[in-house]
């Protein structure tokens, strides 16, 4: 008997919550077919089957929250017991890109509790016992998901309802960036008097970051703080933060640098359709290398936005008002665009991150 995986998903994807079963045991099924529809924090996603066979079993009920390596379905009809484990497209896995046969599941080892530190401060933040837990990485290593599941466990004691999908990853995402990230933010205001009334702001400001990205290109990495090591991109892949009832979906708009306004404009507007209808694949919401939060548009002015690791930077948008400024010796009403820019301060300095909003402002204060 051979079991199925649930495989790689992509990027920061370590868990899907089962949405609906297309096969159950005693069908035979061939390569390719449809076997489960998945929901990620970022998507609904479609699990093909490896190759042709019997199923004997499925694992998990819809509702269920499965991590990436635990079994899905198991296979009758072959020789050798093994696993069958692999990646979806568009998604980036530890393994091989093909899928392959291994060792069947084994009974977890039970070691004394170990951790990397990230995890140890993220157990801190979400008052978890790492004594009390039995890790379930490589060699019982407790992973940032057994501190999740096992604050989620305490916290089902008070009621309510439990947070699912998009919403449920938002709060992990936020408890791990604020265990991981040293966030410093900056705030800036651009002048848009030369703009005249055709303003089309976003993408206006999406040029605006890959020109200031050119000035101090450090604050468009990835950082990594185990190394700790960075990683520096030569092009901007944006994650345009999107408001929908759901929660909040990041789809990225790439190589915003080498693009026109108008490309970017048609770009951003079918990424957007596509997050409203839930059907964006998976691979358009990784990757990105920045992140706007175009809150402006809702309410407000200033904010400090969350750093997500692995990325360095995160720059949020307020609303454009009128104010009175100086100009030219004498008081003027002009449109004005607040900033804020908050940095990850393991990767960058405040000089650098002062730099890049004052080319940002730049940028945009040009006509």
């Amino acid at each position: 008997m051979k079991y199925f995986k649930l495989p790689d998903l992509g990027e920061g994807l370590q868990e899907a919550e089962i949405v609906e079963w297309h096969v159950k045991a005693g069908d035979t099924v061939k390569a390719d077919q449809l076997l489960v529809s998945v929901e990620t924090a970022k998507a609904i996603v479609d699990i093909p089957a490896p190759y042709d066979g019997v199923v004997a079993k499925t694992f998990g009920s819809e509702g269920d929250l499965l991590h990436v390596g635990e079994p899905l379905l198991a296979y009758e009809g072959e020789a050798d017991a093994g696993t069958v484990v692999g990646r979806l497209e568009g998604g980036h896995s530890a393994q091989e890109d093909s899928f392959f046969v291994g060792a069947a599941p084994s009974t977890r080892e039970h070691l004394a509790p170990r951790a990397t530190p990230a995890v140890r401060q993220l157990a801190r933040k979400l008052g978890v016992d790492l004594a009390g837990l039995s890790g379930s990485g490589a060699d019982g290593l407790i992973t940032a998901a057994d501190v999740e599941g096992a604050a989620q466990v305490a916290s089902s004691r008070i009621g309510g309802e439990r947070l699912r999908g998009v919403r449920r990853s938002m709060a992990i995402n936020m408890a791990r960036s604020h265990a991981e990230v040293v966030p410093v933010t900056i705030y800036g205001d651009a002048d848009l008097h030369r703009w005249g009334q055709a303003r089309d702001p976003l993408i206006r400001l999406a040029k605006a970051i890959a020109h200031a990205c050119t000035v101090e290109p450090v604050l468009n990495s990835w950082f990594d703080g185990r190394g700790p090591s960075i990683r520096q991109h030569d092009k901007l892949d944006l994650g345009i933060a999107v408001d929908t009832p759901d929660g909040l979906f990041v789809p990225v708009l790439r190589n915003v640098g080498e693009r026109s306004a108008e490309d970017l404009k048609e770009g951003m507007a079918r990424l957007r359709a596509d997050v409203q209808a839930r059907s964006i694949p998976p691979q358009e919401m990784m990757g990105a290398t920045i992140t706007l939060s175009n809150f402006g548009n809702l309410f407000g002015r200033y904010a400090n936005p969350i750093v997500v690791p692995p990325q360095v930077a995160i720059i949020g948008a307020g609303g454009i008002r009128d104010e009175v400024v100086a100009w030219q010796g004498q008081p003027a009403v002009h449109p004005v665009l607040p900033l804020s820019l908050t940095f990850d301060h393991r990767a960058a300095t405040g000089g650098e991150a002062a730099r890049f909003l004052k080319a940002l402002v730049e940028a945009l204060e040009e006509a």
